[in-house]
């Protein structure tokens, strides 16, 4: 069971962010040309204020990642969410590889306890 401090509970809960950014990017993608569609968003600066809150990271454990979708009063720009999209595939890279490399470290920490 991981605690709340945990590193990585928060890298497993900035990457369901992410994922979360991207279909709301790819859902304004989707609907550009429909008529009275207002753009979506999700606030990273909302969310990771309080990943340091023990209670916040508590309940994404519990609920999922919280992120909040807002509706922007704009229509969408197809270069900007290409190039937000672009930002959050790096976001999720830099994520897994952190990921990847904590793993590693346990392993490592394993093997040489044997």
């Amino acid at each position: 069971m991981y605690t709340p401090k945990d590193p990585m509970v928060k890298v497993n809960l900035m990457m369901d962010l992410v994922t979360q950014k991207q279909r709301a990017l790819s859902t304004n993608l989707a609907n550009i040309d429909t008529p009275g569609y207002v753009r979506k968003d999700i606030s990273f600066d909302q969310y990771l204020g309080t990943m340091n809150s023990p209670l916040e990271t508590e309940l994404s454990i519990k609920l999922g990642p919280s992120g909040l979708v807002e509706e922007q009063g704009v229509g969408v720009d197809p270069v900007y969410e290409l190039t937000e999209m672009q930002k959050m595939n790096i976001m999720y890279a830099m994520a897994t590889r952190r990921m990847s490399s904590m793993i590693t470290e346990m392993r490592t920490v394993v093997n040489v306890g044997k």
